[in-house]
């Protein structure tokens, strides 16, 4: 087995620098993309399209990605994804130069497509590994955000002056720097992710198999088959419902503290609180999820999303959305970690890909759904009862998770 942890290692470093790469290339545009769609369109009430365009076809592309991934292998589905991030980039960037916002709506939708594969690139790391170290590989890819949480924006406005140097509005650098760190982190992952992730996670779950990843006749399950096994629906539940909790309360609070006569700098420092709450601890989550179990994470992730969304009411001043920011983005990460790592559990080989693309479609869907809703709901109701609204729905895997991690411990004690 030490040939095969080492390939292990080699991959999920792969893994954690394309994920570095393009994350930083994905924030670097996000950072923008309102400001472009107001710009572009001419009309202020357009600025979020792009960014719910992107969404929308992430959410849709990542159910088919999974299909990709097995037909061609998890290296040829990420290149071909960073491919296609490059292709949208630059179609971003020609359109702000020509001044177009359906082009540029064309190249968020590419990006968006490419966003979704970089995605699935969490479950290549766990299945390369043994069970019991899943969550800490998991962990290891998405830490990645971090890098990009902090290169992303910095870059943005160093490349925009590069880019008014040459004639074109500087709105249009970001995307470039995009581009390069796509096509670097492509050419990344079609060199250094050999072996293919597909074939060495055949190998681990043959020396460890594991009684839950078939159905009784030993046949590869459908989606909806796997999707009704307790463990699945629990996992799933928590890492679509965090993610429309944490998107519900992260994109609105920019602007209730604007209303609130905050400038800029005091934005910008709470959402970069809630970015190092989101990516900065995922190595901590990861190894918790491997040492506590994976239900117990997820219920301190939820417990922590409620704790959050209360918090944020309490008063508009930087401290204490700084804070709450900070735990919203803590309680995500442990939900999101804890669910993805207790959704491999559950999967053979030939399950993997498939079920984990249509799991980040209804992540996916549940972002937009978050992202559209956070407004509409925050100009019908004010932020402190989108908040409260928030914490219900963070209460709901909160529920799930803590009923089936008591069923497995009466279950262990039956046994023992």
């Amino acid at each position: 087995m030490t040939d095969l942890e080492a390939i292990a290692r080699k991959i999920t470093g792969i893994l954690f620098a394309q994920q570095s790469l393009a994350s930083a290339g994905f924030i670097a545009a996000a950072t923008l993309n309102a400001i472009v769609g107001k710009e572009l369109s001419q009309h202020a009430n357009w600025a979020g399209v792009p960014s719910a365009v992107y969404l929308l076809a992430g959410a849709f592309a990542a159910f088919m990605w999974g299909y990709v991934f097995d037909s061609i292998g998890r290296r040829g589905g990420l290149t071909t994804g960073l491919g296609i991030g490059v292709i949208g980039s630059g179609i971003a960037f020609y359109a702000i130069a020509i001044h177009s916002f359906a082009i540029f709506l064309g190249g968020m939708v590419l990006m968006g497509i490419a966003n979704a594969a970089v995605q699935l690139g969490r479950f290549a790391a766990a299945e390369v590994n043994r069970p019991e170290h899943r969550g800490r590989a998991i962990s290891n890819v998405v830490i990645g955000g971090t890098v990009g949480s902090v290169v992303g924006p910095f870059v943005a406005g160093p490349s925009g002056n590069i880019i008014r140097s040459w004639g074109i509005n500087e709105l249009a650098g970001a995307y470039l720097v995009s581009l390069v760190l796509f096509a670097i982190a492509a050419v990344i992952v079609f060199f250094g992710l050999r072996p293919d992730p597909r074939e060495i996670g055949k190998e681990v779950a043959e020396k460890f198999p594991e009684a839950a990843t078939t159905s009784s006749g030993g046949l590869t399950r459908s989606v909806f088959e796997i999707l009704r096994q307790p463990a699945a629906m629990v996992a799933v539940i928590s890492m679509v419902l965090g993610q429309m909790v944490m998107v519900l309360v992260m994109v609105i609070t920019s602007l209730h503290m604007r209303g609130h006569n905050h400038g800029l700098p005091d934005i910008s420092l709470v959402i970069s609180s809630h970015t190092f709450g989101m990516y900065a601890f995922s190595i901590i989550s990861g190894r918790l999820a491997d040492r506590w179990g994976r239900g117990p994470v997820i219920v301190a992730g939820s417990a922590t999303l409620v704790i959050s969304c209360i918090a944020a009411t309490i008063s508009p001043d930087v401290l204490p959305l700084g804070v709450a920011l900070f735990l919203l983005g803590l309680g995500w990460n442990f939900c999101f970690v804890g669910g993805s790592t207790l959704l491999a559990d559950q999967l053979s080989p030939l399950e993997r890909a498939r079920t984990q693309g249509f799991n980040d479609l209804l992540v996916g869907l549940a972002s937009a759904a978050g992202s559209l809703g956070s407004g509409f709901i925050f100009a019908a109701l004010g932020y402190n009862v989108m908040a409260y609204i928030s914490a219900a729905i963070a209460f709901i895997p909160l529920l799930f998770a803590s009923f089936w991690t008591l069923s497995v411990i009466r279950r262990k004690t039956a046994f023992s």
